[in-house]
């Protein structure tokens, strides 16, 4: 099945997932976003799809987060937040199926909530992750609340709070134990489907049990600290223009360096 934004296919009971707008480093439009919570409601219903794997097309990136030409109009009340990508995950839809996710290139702000709902991450060599969110005036709240479960608390620490000048390398990633194994570059995804063929060869039941044990250890956290995140992104964010001169007043020049990779 191919649309604007996602691309998926199945065979023998794995299903890939493509963030397919390579052109836009696959960030999320708000037709993408609702593209990707439905694919994962419909794979809940579809015996075929017993494990998926998420990857992003073009090489360059596995998903750069919101497509910052999307709209998303914010309530004024402190206490509420509009946030389309707060249901692109698996477990947001109730899929309790094993998803890995196959990294190449960058994963980064929005990302964070694809990640953080995956079973395992298998990254590229030369993958990066960071969070630019305090770098253009924003809370970063909800992508690290999921990181800090997936990672060390001074790791998720330095990359959410140093913003744009901070790159997390795979290798790195790999010794801290976000990313579970490494791969040369471009093969990821391949690799990431030969683990998942492994999980859909096994009685379904047992692994979505499993997924769901796994996921109820470190729930109720997760719940709590939640809650908090519309308060605080109400309370930090800039006003959305200046988050905006922000962005546009960002480095673009080739010669200006990128932040090095640790």
């Amino acid at each position: 099945m191919t649309s604007a934004g996602v691309r998926t296919e199945t065979a023998d009971g794995v299903a890939l997932v493509t963030l397919d707008r390579p052109a836009r480093l696959n960030a999320l439009d708000l037709a993408t976003a609702a593209e990707l919570a439905g694919i994962w409601r419909e794979f809940r219903f579809d015996d075929t799809v017993r494990a998926a794997v998420l990857t992003g097309a073009g090489g360059r990136a596995f998903c750069t987060g919101i497509d910052r030409s999307a709209d998303v109009p914010q309530p004024a009340s402190p206490f509420s937040v509009d946030d389309p990508l707060l249901t692109i995950g698996p477990k947001a839809n109730d899929l309790w199926k094993p998803v890995l996710a196959a990294v190449e290139g960058m994963a980064c702000g929005g990302a964070f909530y694809l990640l953080g709902e995956a079973e395992f991450i298998i990254a590229a060599e030369d993958a990066t992750f960071f969070d630019p969110h305090t770098a253009y005036g924003m809370v970063s709240a909800y992508e690290s609340i999921l990181m800090a479960q997936r990672m060390p608390y001074g790791e998720i620490a330095r990359l959410a709070l140093m913003g744009t000048a901070e790159r997390l390398g795979a290798r790195r990633a790999h010794a801290v134990g976000l990313v579970s194994e490494l791969t040369p570059p471009g093969a990821a995804a391949g690799t990431a489907l030969r683990r998942a063929a492994v999980l859909a060869a096994q009685p379904t039941e047992a692994v979505q049990g499993t997924v769901r044990a796994l996921w109820a250890a470190k729930e109720a956290n997760r719940v709590q600290a939640l809650a908090h995140a519309p308060q605080l992104i109400a309370l930090g964010n800039l006003p959305p223009e200046r988050q905006h001169a922000l962005f546009t007043a960002r480095p673009r020049h080739p010669g200006d360096a990128p932040p090095p990779v640790r």
